[in-house]
């Protein structure tokens, strides 16, 4: 039986000393699977990692916790995380189950929900996402859920696989009852045969997430000029480069100050900003709260 990748747990980073889980994420092994059982409540947990995550309740009820809303969850819903986006969780109630998919974009590649890009519903605010709103919706990502689970423990030949297609059918099914938030239904149609072509560019910066990577670089990665690769990325992702690059380094900032004790004007540094104070501006801009203040209410959950 192949087993799964192991998780070192709170680890800590080589180039940031940011205490962080390692979930053994790389462009060989580009998913890690996991299923929990908790028989008592707990309390709130924080998490930030580098993959992309997809999860559904099998049993109990859960808390989602996101910077900008909570989400109740009962059996049947699903959550989705983007990269390096803070997130909690806290369970509501004893015997609570659930299986959880965290996986870098190349796990899923070129795939489309119809004319859709898939990282699409992970581009949109958390609380504009797509979710199970039907119990018809909830009892058919449970039969999935339940589905991926079994593939999990028994790990029979190319369960990884079928994994993926489970993941697929979880993701199309969100996106047909899913209105986008008007910023990405403003863009022109997605260009959906274009995702492998920026694909170099969504690897680049998930695997670089305490560095700016300017559009360049992103750009060469793709083999495309500067005016190429904004317009396929825009159109295809429903955001500019510039505004999903600096959504993963924000979050990979918002690690640092809840697992590490470094200054801001430390973290500027390490991660690409000008100096503390722009940090500081572009935090404020993004999650509401000073990073001062963001540390001292996640250090007190």
């Amino acid at each position: 039986m192949e087993r799964l990748p192991a998780i070192s747990g709170l680890g800590i980073d080589p180039v940031t000393r940011a205490r962080r889980y390692d979930y053994s994420l790389t462009a060989g092994a580009p998913l890690y699977p996991n299923s929990n059982l908790y028989p008592e409540k707990t309390p709130l947990e924080i998490d930030v990692h580098e993959g992309i995550e997809v999860g559904v309740l099998l049993t109990g009820g859960q808390l989602r916790h996101y910077d900008d809303f909570t989400l109740p969850m009962q059996p049947g819903d699903i959550w989705l995380c983007a990269a390096w986006e803070p997130h909690g969780w806290q369970i509501t109630a004893p015997n609570s189950s659930d299986v959880v998919l965290i996986f870098l974009p190349e796990f899923l590649g070129e795939e489309t929900l119809g004319d859709l890009p898939w990282l699409s519903l992970f581009a949109a605010p958390a609380s504009q996402r797509p979710r199970a709103t039907r119990p018809s919706v909830r009892e058919r990502a449970l039969a999935i859920g339940h589905e991926m689970l079994a593939e999990l423990q028994e790990q029979e030949r190319a369960w990884e696989s079928a994994l993926r297609l489970d993941l697929l059918r979880l993701l199309l099914m969100l996106s047909r009852e899913w209105q986008p938030p008007a910023p990405l239904e403003a863009q022109s149609r997605p260009l959906v045969a274009n995702l492998p072509r920026i694909m170099p560019a969504l690897v680049l910066v998930h695997s670089r997430p305490a560095r700016r990577v300017t559009i360049a670089e992103a750009a060469q990665s793709c083999g495309l000029s500067r005016a190429q690769f904004c317009l396929i990325f825009r159109n295809t992702i429903g955001m500019s480069f510039g505004k999903f690059c600096l959504q993963s380094r924000l979050g990979f900032v918002a690690q640092m100050l809840i697992s590490t004790d470094l200054s801001t004007e430390a973290i500027a540094e390490q991660t690409g900003f000008a100096d503390g104070s722009h940090l500081h501006r572009t935090f404020v801009r993004h999650y509401g709260c000073t990073p001062g203040f963001y540390r001292s209410r996640r250090q007190r959950l």
